[in-house]
């Protein structure tokens, strides 16, 4: 195992770098002073790279076809068939290449942080045709090796075995009950008498509160923080987690749930198997699955009756014992289906939409049928289609309100929708072994869902393929019918 135990040492420092670069990417989205961002950039161009030449260093392809003839268990054997895909898409891309994406990328994000509240899509294009620019070179390049179209080979990045033909039928078929379950639980809730709480909600006691059920969730303060930033992540690396939140002081719904969502991605990080943790085995098995993790948190559980049961005291200690502040009135709240146009702060009736309006849109833009300038036009068609709302000349809430295609970042979307699909159907597997879960959860006690999840998701990592991990876990491949039958039970009965 000569050749095995040199690729481990390989990984171990590749891992013990990216924890640098995780950490200077978290302090530029959040303490950075603005001036900095200039030689920050440059700074993390050269870095990445450096962990470019590492990573495609030529003898990595000698000792993998070397430790493919050793003797190897399954565990090991997994491994490697992780290493030999980490390598395989770190050599595709030239170094010039990577290099110029990160510069670029850099550049565009930094300046979409003041372009997004000016509404200034004229400004931000000038930086965002550059990224499409190299993004479509990547895609390109990946293509012609991959034998999978460009958009395909980007997707695969994220979403390892999932297509754009796999997607289409899926999101098509979404497309056919989605539109008519939004018309008829809006429809419902309009009977709905329900008192919207009254702030100020001070941020300062925001923060106590979404503290309080970070820690109620199990995240390890010891192994990780949380703080602010306009975009709310969850980066890191599992020893050292760095989350994010945002805080609006009319409104704490939205970011007590925001705490909720990214302490699920915490979660997953956290507990990673031990032994693989500097190991391309000992990761996330695909944003997909990163992203079930978040949704099964917020939605299966956070956004249910007896989560919101279960910190109801916590709620009441914060912002006082008021008529808003009843469960009745609560679920309501939390629960409240709304077309909006932003899609951090959608409901998850109407977020597939979201989501698969911005597949269509990257998904065509990559293959070279939709230009960047084109955008918001397409966008605008799509919000009309989707969610009856128009964002024509509105890019802050419209083609401006992500961050992901910054720096690149395409194929990324679709992991959303699959995520809350994987969650509905791994909530699904936890209560038909714990029949007993909800009453559990509204006396805040969340461990059989977090054993469960550990047993069957977190201590997995990639261990093995995605469709293999969700049938070992449900029983069965991805299938979208329980996010429906979820949002049916949830809002119609």
């Amino acid at each position: 195992m000569n050749s095995y135990n040199e690729l481990k040492k390989i990984n171990e420092k590749i891992h013990n770098l990216s924890h640098l670069g995780a950490i200077t990417s978290w302090d530029q989205q959040t303490m950075m002073p603005s001036g900095s961002n200039d030689a920050r950039s440059k700074a993390m161009a050269e870095f990445t790279v450096l962990m470019h030449q590492l990573s495609t260093d030529p003898k990595i392809a000698d000792l993998l076809n070397e430790a493919s003839t050793e003797d190897l268990n399954t565990s090991d054997k997994s491994t490697l068939r992780e290493m030999k895909r980490s390598y395989e898409l770190s050599t595709v891309v030239p170094e010039d290449l990577v290099k110029a994406k990160s510069l670029a990328g850099s550049k565009c994000e930094h300046a979409w942080r003041e372009q997004r509240p000016n509404n200034d899509w004229k400004g931000f294009l000038t930086n965002f045709e550059e990224v499409v620019k190299l993004s479509r070179e990547e895609a390109n390049i990946r293509a012609s090796k991959s034998g999978l179209t460009p958009y395909d080979s980007l997707l695969d990045i994220y979403e390892p075995g999932m297509s754009t033909e796999k997607l289409d039928v899926i999101f098509s078929d979404v497309k056919t009950w989605l539109p008519s379950l939004i018309e008829e639980i809006v429809e419902k809730q309009k009977s709905y008498k329900t008192i919207t709480p009254k702030g100020p909600f001070s941020t300062e006691k925001q923060k106590e509160l979404g503290l309080k059920v970070m820690k109620k969730l199990g995240f390890d303060f010891n192994k990780g923080r949380v703080d602010v930033s306009s975009h709310p992540f969850c980066g890191g690396v599992p020893e050292d987690i760095r989350m994010t939140t945002r805080y609006d002081e009319s409104d704490f719904v939205q970011s007590l749930m925001g705490i909720v969502h990214e302490t699920g991605h915490a979660r997953y990080e956290q507990n990673l198997p031990k032994d693989y943790v500097a190991l391309p085995s000992g990761t996330a098995r695909s944003m997909g699955i990163h992203e079930s993790q978040s949704l099964f948190f917020e939605m299966q559980i956070g956004r249910g009756r007896p989560f919101l049961e279960s910190i109801h005291s916590e709620i009441v200690e914060a912002f006082g014992d008021i008529e808003a502040f009843e469960i009745d009135n609560l679920v309501k709240i939390y629960n409240r289906v709304e077309p909006g146009f932003i899609r951090v702060d959608a409901d998850e009736v109407t977020y597939p939409a979201h989501v698969i309006l911005r597949y269509e849109v990257e998904r065509d833009l990559i293959n070279g049928k939709l230009e960047a300038k084109d955008i918001p036009e397409v966008w605008n068609q799509k919000m009309k289609s989707y969610l009856g709302l128009s964002t024509e000349g509105n890019y802050t809430q419209g083609a401006l309100q992500d961050i992901h295609w910054t720096d690149g970042s395409f194929g990324y979307f679709p992991s959303y929708t699959l995520g809350a699909m994987y969650a509905a159907q791994q909530f699904d597997s936890v209560q038909k072994q714990y029949p007993n879960i909800n009453d559990s959860i509204s006396k805040g006690d969340y461990s059989q869902a977090f054993s469960w999840l550990k047993e069957n998701i977190w201590e997995k990592g990639s261990l093995f393929l995605t469709d293999d991990l969700i049938k070992n876990a449900t029983g069965e491949s991805l299938n979208p019918k329980f996010l429906k039958e979820h949002l049916i039970s949830r809002y119609l009965k």
